[in-house]
């Protein structure tokens, strides 16, 4: 199956070394992607002030609610690419990929015009502060201009991952990276355009990433090789892709819908906890990339063993990727734990930040391996095109759980380290939730393979 070097054999041979080499280049990958945002806070909070920092953060969450929703359904694009990708059913890929990087491009243009329109009136409903809400503004309407090149980019490495290519797109992301750092500097110190000026190196660097990837899928030799003039929705795709795809965007959406009302209530204690919160937030993000990063390879690696009717191998794989994901969470999470504070003066050179962001960390980072452990569950069910039931139990167990938390408990004990513990309590929850329904949606899927007369070991 192997047909160049850059793609990985997933149905056969040792697993967690091809986890890891699967796995790392897009921890990598998405590390560099926070680094757009993350650059922009360091150079908003280093040179514009705690103001500028608070409206760049104050966007975050937002974004997440208006990108989500597209970004879960290139997970549908993902886990469809791999199956007909491991049973070498190249007419359907290839129809399959046409289709995937047609609907990104109408849905970046879509949310463009939407995150645009809206976006003074969604920071308003949040409670930004009257000081901070028209850099906030200014800077989510220039971002929401770059969603065509952002939604193609994430649509194509979402295809070559599904062919074990997570290397190209970790390149395409470095060399975004450095142009996008290169830029902030550029006009926010040499030409001192604020928030302006991150959030159009932040388009500019999305736009070459997307130029790259595009580039790779058009000059590839594989059924996934895209030819401009074939970009069509075939509808028997389209229903695919959504039918795993969807569910995923709105568990997304939704769990982020959560984070912005806990923004809402960090905003209720005035600007130097939303600058404190950003730069916290932005610490975790990392984190959180990191053990997706396994999560997207278990969904991958299940994708296409289910394809093939190993069972034991999608057993090996989800077990092997629990052990990754919770090593890397542990290490990491207790990095951030014990050098909170120097990470934190990155952000900011502010007492008063760094306290607010230190007392958010406290709470979340030591135990940040429940959230990996939370995603690879679902991540399985995904790749076996189960895709709606993890979808309501997540958004059960983790919004559920914080929406309770924040406007029951929380009034009680206003503190910033309170309305975080939310974050540890819904990863337990959404778990034990979670595993019972793995044992009997795996269970039904395994007596499908059985009765298809596909499982072979």
């Amino acid at each position: 199956m192997k047909k160049n070097k850059y793609e990985i054999d997933m149905c056969n041979g040792t697993i967690m070394d091809k986890l890891i080499s699967f796995s790392l280049p897009l921890m990598l990958s998405s590390i560099l992607q926070l680094m757009f945002n993350a650059v922009d806070i360091i150079v908003v909070g280093r040179f514009s002030g705690s103001q500028a920092l608070a409206a760049v953060g104050s966007t975050t969450a937002l974004i997440n609610i208006f990108t989500n929703l597209f970004i879960g359904i290139s997970l549908g694009a993902n886990v469809l690419a791999a199956r007909y990708y491991a049973a070498g059913r190249d007419k359907e890929m290839s129809e399959a990929v046409h289709t995937a990087i047609t609907l990104a491009l109408i849905s970046g243009i879509l949310m463009a015009f939407v995150g645009f329109g809206a976006a003074r009136g969604a920071l308003g409903i949040m409670d930004t502060p009257g000081d901070v809400i028209g850099q906030a503004t200014l800077y989510m309407r220039i971002y929401f201009l770059g969603m065509p090149f952002f939604m193609l980019y994430n649509y194509g490495a979402a295809i070559l991952r599904a062919v074990g290519d997570t290397k190209r797109p970790l390149v395409f992301l470095a060399v975004a990276g450095m142009a996008n750092v290169a830029l902030d500097l550029l006009l926010v110190i040499v030409i001192p355009l604020g928030v302006a000026g991150v959030a159009v190196g932040t388009v500019t660097s999305q736009m070459i990433s997307c130029i790259l990837v595009l580039r790779c899928l058009h000059k590839s030799e594989g059924s996934y090789q895209i030819r401009f003039s074939r970009l069509t929705i075939k509808g028997v795709y389209l229903k695919r892709i959504f039918q795993v795809g969807i569910p995923a965007g709105i568990q997304s959406t939704v769990i982020n819908f959560s984070n912005a009302l806990l923004q809402s209530s960090v905003n209720s204690f005035g600007s130097t906890a939303m600058a404190g919160y950003t730069a916290a937030n932005n610490i975790l993000s990392f984190l959180y990339v990191s053990v997706n990063a396994v999560t997207q390879a278990c969904m991958s690696f299940t994708s296409q063993n289910y394809s093939v009717g190993k069972q034991k191998r999608m057993d090996r794989v989800l077990l092997d990727c629990m052990v990754l994901s919770a090593g890397v969470a542990g290490v990491l999470g207790v990095g951030a734990y014990v050098f909170g504070s120097q990470i934190l003066k990155i952000y900011t050179s502010e007492p008063d930040v760094i306290q607010c962001g230190l007392e958010i960390l406290a709470i979340t980072t030591v135990p940040y391996f429940l959230c990996g452990i939370m995603d690879l569950l679902p991540g399985a069910l995904r790749g076996m095109g189960r895709s709606a039931v993890p979808m309501v139990l997540s958004v059960i167990g983790t919004v559920g759980i914080r929406i309770l938390w924040v406007y029951v408990f929380f009034p009680q004990h206003r503190s910033l380290y309170f309305l975080f513990i939310s974050y540890p309590g819904s990863w337990i929850v959404t778990i034990a939730m979670q595993a019972v329904c793995f044992i009997f949606v795996r269970k039904q899927c395994i007596r499908q393979l059985k009765t298809a007369g596909m499982l072979t070991a």
